[in-house]
């Protein structure tokens, strides 16, 4: 065999083994990839995102549209070469694993914490749309979450409201958890409570709770990482009544990144006229009752998504600017957002064709 082809035969054979090598080396990567846009002005899987009754609608046209992320799941071990592929593909990012999935968390526990933060998006985004309209909202601290083992376990529950701790009144989640620390671990700590189904029957029946208990639990030290301090195992968080009903019906879709386009296509139902003026919007960003947005992962996914699907703006959470900008895809224009107020103004001017002033990502 010549001597040039026996090399070719070689080269070829020690590059077939190194590929099938590599489809049997995991590493500990993740991929991320655009996912589905959905127009939270329109119908996802046959009815409509936004439902709103009790209060008088209006018609609305254009696009504003919520964006997603695609990751490969906890348990889903990349090769080497599905992650060679990726850091050379262009519309996917490959990241570190404990990115997506910090401190070992599985599949469930990823689940459950993107539907619990889905479900806060959803109703943060109400508040702050309804704020912007002043529409009132009645708001309230409540436990959301009792951990497993801990001094509340069987004494709180998830949904109490919490009116004072040792007396004194609690206006805001972070209220409690500065309350609780006062106390040295192993100090008793007094919780007033209205429990969750006398809140519960108060709201059905349209009325005041008359009926609070005292809950008094013994303090525990944290296990987490910085300094000790004592906890009772609870976090604290906020619910709402409404004065009408707002239902966001959408499925498969986890975390807080679409709390700013709910917020925007709430506000749109509730108006005269178009927010858009018939373009195509999308967008990303956490938002709060306040109406203040957020920054939120994969951003630069998303801005593809988008503008695959036919969007010419895109609303970006001012944080995420500069990530965006680098990569941006030909035809879509970046708007740096920091508010609800901020996306109302931007839209106005898109609505108008004034886009000259617009606050771009990048400039």
């Amino acid at each position: 065999m010549p001597r040039r082809t026996a090399t070719m035969l070689a080269s070829t054979l020690m590059l077939i083994a190194l590929l099938c090598a590599g489809v049997f080396i995991p590493v500990p990567y993740a991929e991320m990839s655009p996912g589905p846009t959905v127009n939270t002005l329109g119908d996802h899987d046959g009815e409509p995102v936004l439902q709103i009754t009790g209060k008088k609608t209006y018609a609305t046209n254009g696009h504003l549209n919520m964006t997603t992320v695609r990751v490969t799941s906890a348990d889903y071990r990349m090769n080497l070469v599905e992650a060679v592929y990726g850091w050379l593909a262009h519309d996917n990012k490959v990241v570190p694993h404990e990115t997506l999935y910090p401190d070992g968390k599985t599949e469930e526990q990823s689940t459950q914490e993107n539907a619990e933060e889905f479900s806060q998006s959803q109703e943060s985004a109400k508040v702050a749309a309804l704020k912007q309209l002043d529409v009132p909202v009645k708001s309230w601290v409540i436990v959301s979450t009792v951990v497993r083992d801990s001094p509340a376990q069987g004494k709180l529950h998830a949904g109490d409201v919490i009116k004072a701790v040792d007396g004194t009144t609690v206006k805001e989640p972070a209220d409690v958890a500065k309350l609780v620390t006062k106390h040295k671990p192993g100090q008793d700590v007094r919780f007033t409570i209205v429990p969750a189904k006398e809140q519960a029957a108060a709201e059905k029946e349209k009325r005041t709770p008359n009926r609070t208990q005292d809950i008094t639990m013994t303090t525990t030290t944290s296990d987490d990482t910085g300094e000790k301090r004592a906890i009772v195992g609870i976090s604290a968080g906020t619910d709402h009544t409404f004065p009408f009903t707002i239902d966001i019906k959408l499925a498969d879709v986890g975390g807080p990144s679409a709390g700013l386009m709910f917020a925007l296509g709430i506000y749109d139902k509730l108006t005269p006229g178009s927010l858009t003026g018939g373009r195509f919007v999308a967008g990303t960003g956490t938002i709060d009752d306040a109406g203040k947005v957020g920054p939120i992962g994969g951003i630069e996914m998303k801005t593809v998504g988008a503008r695959a699907k036919g969007a010419q703006y895109f609303l970006t959470p001012a944080d995420n600017c500069a990530a965006a900008a680098k990569d941006s895809p030909d035809g879509l224009t970046l708007i740096k957002v920091g508010t609800i107020k901020d996306a109302l103004g931007a839209l106005e001017d898109i609505r108008s064709g004034d886009t000259a002033d617009l606050p771009k990502c990048g400039k």
